[in-house]
């Protein structure tokens, strides 16, 4: 029913199929890249080196809503209103790290692709315009049956990484590490023509398919330190995600009594219009046959960072992200429809009031080379400035809560259809609060 995933673009910040947000700091300050605390499991591995020496561990807790709408202009100018409500449970995130002398070890658990569940309680409107083009093809007009439509899915990527950091000189230290992905998502949904007064249920369209797979990450990054500078970069290969249908429903067609009306109205050409549309059909529910396989790789990311100290109690870090995506594989090759990979331009700043409070902010461009080919219903984009801001409590020496919010501002995105044309629309907010605690 769908060729790609209702929930292909991540629910937080981050590129097309990878979250860069676990850690609260992050969402407080978004450049993260330069630091030394420890979120650097994650943006920043190396600097782990200079950080704290022995164990500190962090447990984080963070909780999204977004809309994604779709409005239709059709053709004869009237206007439907498709609303896409997104949300999450409340997703935790978890970190741990221990350096003694030059060496340093950490790892983090989390949500690192996509992550939440999407509903359109009327549907999309391809695929019901889909249906009545069909039935309109066949002499069956919309004023002729009821259309009960509706589609939802879930995408979640939970990822477990692991990174080795050593101090290589008092300014140089190197990480390696790697990160185990596991694939979970669901796409169900329905489209029916019902209600008509002599064939009751004229047609159908219904989807129930489970996905799962795994996926490993090399990640390697380097730090240099001196003084108030601090230089970085960090490089995560492609991952490669092939998901493996569990189909548990599968079913499009036309109503039996559809198919008997058709015979008798025109016996000598209904077996062909019924091959036609069989054909049609199986180019939609191909994919989701059981026991098929679709790919969602998560693509190379190069991240560097410079973050300066101007006095101890001021801090700034400009960021900037590059998310290969036109090299990693999408279904039906749909990377290609891209004009370039994503890139983040991100900065932030992070101010202690006193040895007890500190305050901070910041911003990130994500621009993700969006086209009318890459876009479709049941997975878009938008382009999008997003801002943050919190704060961080330091409760005494060994315990930090810190607290934070963003949001995301989107750019619409408007596509001309063959029945109209589309306008893409999305929200989207964070809340967070997480604890540190260093031994």
């Amino acid at each position: 029913m769908a060729a790609t995933a209702m929930l292909a673009t991540a629910t937080w910040a981050g590129g097309l199929m990878t979250n860069t947000n676990y850690h609260i700091a992050f969402d407080r300050m978004f450049a993260r890249g330069a630091s030394t605390e420890i979120d650097a499991t994650f943006s920043n591995p190396a600097g782990l080196a200079w950080g704290h020496e022995g164990w500190q561990v962090s447990l984080n807790f963070q909780k999204p809503w977004q809309n994604r709408d779709i409005e239709l202009t059709a053709v004869d100018a009237s206007k439907n209103m498709y609303e896409g409500k997104a949300s999450a449970p409340i997703v935790p995130a978890l970190f741990a790290s221990y350096k003694k002398d030059r060496w340093a070890f950490s790892s983090m658990l989390g949500i690192v692709g996509s992550g939440g569940f999407v509903q359109y309680d009327n549907g999309v409107p391809m695929f019901n315009v889909l249906l009545s083009s069909m039935l309109a093809q066949n002499g069956i007009t919309p004023n002729q049956y009821t259309l009960d439509s509706e589609m939802k899915g879930k995408q979640y990527i939970y990822g477990w990484q692991v990174n080795a950091s050593y101090k290589i000189t008092d300014y140089l230290a190197a990480a390696v590490g790697f990160r185990v992905n596991y694939y979970d998502g669901y796409y169900r949904g329905h489209v029916k023509a019902i209600n008509h007064p002599q064939l009751g249920e004229v047609a159908k369209l219904l989807l129930d398919v489970d996905q799962k797979g795994w996926g490993f990450t090399p990640i390697i990054s380097l730090a240099y330190h001196q003084g108030p500078l601090m230089l970085t970069a960090r490089y995560e290969f492609r991952t490669k995600l092939n998901p493996k249908n569990e189909t548990n429903i599968l079913d499009a067609g036309l109503g039996a009594n559809t198919v008997t009306a058709m015979m008798a109205q025109d016996p000598q050409n209904t077996p062909a219009k019924l091959q036609a549309l069989k054909a049609q059909l199986g180019a939609y529910t191909a994919p989701y046959q059981d026991g098929a396989t679709t790919r969602y790789d998560m693509p190379a990311l190069l991240t560097v960072a410079a973050g300066y100290e101007f006095t101890p109690a001021l801090r700034a870090t400009l960021e900037y992200h590059f998310f290969d995506d036109k090299n990693a594989k999408m279904a039906n090759d749909r990377q290609n429809e891209l004009t370039h990979g994503t890139h983040e331009f991100l900065a932030g700043v992070e101010y202690d009031i006193n040895d007890k409070f500190t305050v901070s902010c910041g911003g990130q461009r994500t621009d993700y080379g969006l086209s009318d080919g890459y876009q479709q219903n049941t997975s878009f984009a938008c382009d999008s400035w997003s801002v943050g801001l919190g704060g961080a409590w330091n409760i005494n020496e060994k315990i930090r809560l810190n607290a934070s919010y963003f949001c995301s501002l989107y750019s619409d995105y408007e596509k001309v259809v063959s029945y109209g044309k589309e306008n893409y629309s999305r929200t989207n907010h964070v809340i967070g609060i997480g604890v540190d605690y260093k031994f």
